[in-house]
């Protein structure tokens, strides 16, 4: 790649770093901070959902704010509130005030990341498009693996003060380097009008969907609430369909939905991110709850899949130009499913070089997969519709996470109902790692939709 392709997706993938990071950094320092704001560790945890929520709220406005008032404005703007909102949490000295810096740094997260990509996709050049998103999948994986064991030795060695800190240095490096390598990218002309009602019913559907699974993975509801919730969230998005059609400038335009590639790369997609989601969670509950490692040990053990996401970078262009999109989707579906499977015959006799390499060609394949997602996604999309394309697939994105955590808790969940237990087994995590991974391998179906040829021009097939 060429200098300014490669600052490019070194700088979206600082930001979407920073919003993976601060999605799951908090969990480890609950306890802390609920002894320093004198409340309670379950109560905290609104210090996590207050966030989640505010991201699935405003991500359906990134598609609009991009087109209305340029990707690089945005962005800038989104850095500086996250980074700013930082602070803010850093400095709260109480729930409240902690909770509205939360939700301030959920709106930023959500501008930030999908307005990074639209910048990105509008400034490299299709056949560099595969290198550009291989550096886009790193974060999004490193992040959920990292956040539990820094978080853990922030607040150990130093205070749970230093988990929203570590943002600033971060977010000050991302603004001088979009100031001297991004250029001004103009909005759309005319400028969109703003959907007011698309915007608060994918809004309430994107929140309802992302809380009922964040409940259910937290037991923060009782069932029944947790069933009228997840209705409601659905209910809002039939409603949006119906809206979406009758209205010339809808918040998300479904008609992308109509171009086979990007259709077939969201849905399968979302399966593949069931893993993002799902597989941190149950490697805490394997490694800490079930094997009795500390944090920091687990932590060691689980970094490695990150290991594994880097050495993917060096050959992702090739393979894919080798292979192209519809073969390696559909194997490496299938691989990736089988890898995360394989994950429940850890017990606590397993040598740690098995499960290291177990993690690492698991977090190789993983990143694989889900770098031939992305890329697919947009492989057939018009400059004119990037900043929709990207929203819309932000959104499904947020979605399949959060249906990943879901799936897992629950899976754990009905094994311990089964077992008439109340407490957590180790055979319980194993039925998460299962059905997950079969989960995972389901998305081949999907991709065996894709005609043999997709995404030629980005792979480099088409001039091979």
């Amino acid at each position: 790649m060429s200098r300014p392709s490669f600052i490019i997706p070194g700088i979206v993938g600082c930001a979407l770093f920073m919003q993976m990071l601060d999605a799951t950094v908090v969990a480890t320092a609950l306890p802390a901070m609920a002894e320093a704001l004198g409340t309670t560790p379950v109560r905290m945890n609104i210090a996590i959902t207050s966030y989640l929520l505010a991201v699935a709220m405003f991500v359906p406005l990134s598609g609009w704010a991009a087109d209305r008032f340029g990707p690089r404005r945005v962005f800038i703007t989104a850095i500086l509130l996250f980074t700013l909102s930082s602070a803010a949490c850093a400095l709260a000295g109480n729930v409240p005030e902690l909770i509205a810096a939360r939700l301030v740094q959920g709106l930023a997260g959500a501008m930030m990341v999908p307005v990074g990509r639209v910048i990105l996709l509008r400034s490299v050049p299709k056949n560099e498009l595969v290198q550009a998103m291989s550096f886009l999948s790193i974060p999004a994986l490193l992040g959920p693996v990292v956040g539990p064991p820094l978080g853990g030795f922030l607040v150990t060695y130093a205070s749970w003060h230093w988990i929203f800190l570590i943002n600033l240095p971060i977010g000050v490096l991302g603004l001088v380097l979009v100031y001297r390598f991004i250029p001004t990218i103009p909005g759309l002309s005319p400028r969109p009008p703003m959907d007011w009602l698309g915007f608060a019913l994918t809004s309430l559907s994107l929140a309802s969907i992302v809380f009922t699974f964040e409940a259910v993975g937290h037991q923060l509801l009782p069932p029944l609430a947790s069933a009228a919730l997840l209705a409601f969230g659905v209910g809002c998005a039939v409603a949006y369909r119906w809206h979406a059609r009758r209205t010339p400038h809808p918040i998300v335009d479904l008609s992308l939905l109509r171009i086979p590639t990007f259709a077939i790369a969201s849905l399968g997609g979302n399966l593949c991110r069931f893993a993002i989601g799902a597989t941190p969670f149950l490697l805490v509950m394997l490694l800490q709850v079930g094997f009795g490692l500390s944090p920091l040990a687990a932590g060691m053990i689980t970094f490695v899949s990150a290991v594994g996401a880097l050495l993917m970078k060096t050959v992702a262009v090739p393979v894919l130009r080798r292979f192209g999109f519809r073969r390696i989707l559909l194997s490496n579906a299938i691989i990736t499913g089988v890898s995360i499977a394989v994950c429940a015959l850890f017990t606590p006799t397993t040598p740690y070089w098995v499960m290291l390499l177990v993690l690492l060609l698991g977090g190789f394949f993983r990143s694989l997969q889900l770098t031939a997602v992305n890329t697919l996604t947009y492989a057939d999309i018009a400059q004119e519709s990037m900043s929709r394309a990207s929203g819309l697939a932000a959104m499904a994105q947020q979605v399949g996470i959060s249906l990943g955590v879901g799936v897992a808790a629950i899976s754990i969940n009905l094994s311990m109902a089964a077992r008439g237990a109340q407490t957590l087994a180790i055979s319980d995590v194993a039925v998460g790692f299962v059905v997950v991974g079969i989960l995972v391998s389901l998305s081949a179906l999907s991709f065996r939709r894709l005609d043999p040829d997709a995404g030629a021009e980005v792979s480099g097939r088409a001039a091979a």
